[in-house]
């Protein structure tokens, strides 16, 4: 956990019958600017920590670079202002990265279709990410219903303040891989993917993709193009996620809270449950 992840503020508690001051701790946010090859490219907002990887994942999900070996080299670059919070990255590309083309802007691949409709959307990130090949994959309900514990247990920042998102990425035997916090839900997703890009895993053809909140369609684009079949939530999809996975043969599940689940697309991936019989 980066030491810049919360910070500590004073805040009044009110109950019933009395009040107290006390100390508290916030989820950090702060702008991170990410330039390419010296020219700036976007600011976002994160919790500080894993920033190389938030770059690579961002960078992978707006189709800038195609693999780690696409990014020469990530500098930190002196805030003049601040020198001190270290927030502006400088991203060199290699000669062989696809790079940024004028049509380039913030989220895309959910942007380029004018907003005309969700199909129009759908048909923008398949231009770029085709859906998931057919494929084996099956995985046990009690594998599943034991993603959400382990997720949580890697949430220490959320423990300490209550205000972050998680995302972390499994195998399919439910093994974590990498879990990330955040206080945007597609930066975790981002942090993620950045890591397991940076460590040669993608494509992610037998992963799942756990996040905290609810599913975007966003959430699915950049787990599509990651080649992640198997999305789990804790909460619901959006509708346009729900017709993006199933449009691209991903599994999405939502509502995954102990031993409980809702699968919107891709049901063949989640082997049935055996119930036992009734009593005597």
């Amino acid at each position: 956990m980066s030491e810049r992840a919360a910070h500590r503020t004073a805040v009044t508690r009110v109950g019933d019958e009395a009040r107290s001051r006390e100390e508290d701790r916030l989820a950090a946010e702060e702008p991170l600017e990410v330039r390419l090859d010296g020219e700036a490219l976007t600011v976002m907002m994160r919790t500080p920590g894993a920033d190389r990887e938030l770059a690579l994942g961002f960078l992978f999900g707006e189709g800038i670079i195609a693999r780690s070996g696409d990014v020469r080299e990530i500098r930190t670059i002196p805030n003049g202002e601040h020198p001190h919070l270290e927030n502006v990255l400088d991203v060199v590309l290699g000669p062989g990265a696809p790079g940024k083309d004028s049509r380039w802007q913030r989220h895309f691949f959910a942007a380029s279709s004018c907003g005309l409709c969700g199909v129009s959307s759908i048909d923008a990130v398949h231009r770029q990410a085709p859906p998931i090949e057919a494929d084996d994959l099956r995985l046990a309900p009690e594998v599943i219903f034991s993603l959400e514990a382990k997720l949580r247990a890697e949430q220490a920042v959320f423990a300490l303040t209550g205000g972050l998102h998680a995302a972390g990425l499994f195998t399919a035997r439910g093994d974590l891989i990498v879990a990330r916090e955040d206080v945007g839900r597609h930066n975790a997703v981002d942090k993620v993917i950045g890591h397991a890009l940076e460590r040669g895993l993608v494509p992610l053809r037998e992963h799942v993709l756990m996040v905290s909140g609810r599913t975007s369609f966003e959430i699915v684009q950049k787990a599509l193009q990651a080649r992640v079949p198997v999305i789990a939530a804790v909460s619901a999809p959006s509708s346009l996620a729900r017709d993006l996975a199933q449009a691209s043969n991903q599994t999405l599940i939502g509502f995954l809270r102990g031993r409980r689940l809702n699968v919107y697309s891709g049901r063949a991936r989640v082997e049935s449950q055996e119930v036992p019989p009734p009593g005597p």
